[in-house]
């Protein structure tokens, strides 16, 4: 990717997140059939916080994401951050709270996968593009 088409990437992504963030979900808070949410997590080098919009799905309390990248042969960023923490923040709509956070294994893997793909088809053409199993995370409100 070339330096130009970084920062308008990075542009759009941040403008993504302020459209979110003032409408309170009410825009960009859906996109190809799955709601959106804002996940805030601390980059794995710099330490510095980052928020992104991803897609998730529900499964007993916790948000689901997918670390698609789109098909990309590598996992994207905020998913590799995402490995190496163990708790994280999200925002759906006006509420935000924080978040633990676990990879899935391959047993959740196998059980949320079919989940996700009826929820939104695109994700298992971005599987079929790739060698890597494209990874799920479990997101479980922090209570109390």
């Amino acid at each position: 990717m070339t330096d130009v088409q970084t920062i308008m990437f990075r542009t759009a992504g941040a403008m993504n997140v302020r459209l979110y963030r003032s409408s309170k979900g009410r825009l960009m808070g859906k996109a190809r059939g799955l709601p959106l949410l804002l996940l805030t997590i601390n980059g794995r080098k710099t330490g510095t916080p980052h928020t992104t919009l991803v897609s998730y799905i529900m499964d007993d309390g916790r948000y689901v994401v997918c670390g698609s990248g789109g098909g990309s042969k590598q996992d994207p960023q905020w998913f590799r951050n995402l490995r190496r923490a163990e708790r994280a923040v999200v925002e759906v709509g006006s509420r935000r709270m924080d978040v633990t956070v676990a990879i899935a294994g391959a047993a959740e893997h196998q059980k949320l996968w079919p989940q996700l793909v009826a929820g939104s088809p695109g994700f298992a053409r971005y599987q079929q593009k790739v060698e890597r199993q494209i990874p799920l995370a479990l997101l479980t409100p922090v209570t109390g």
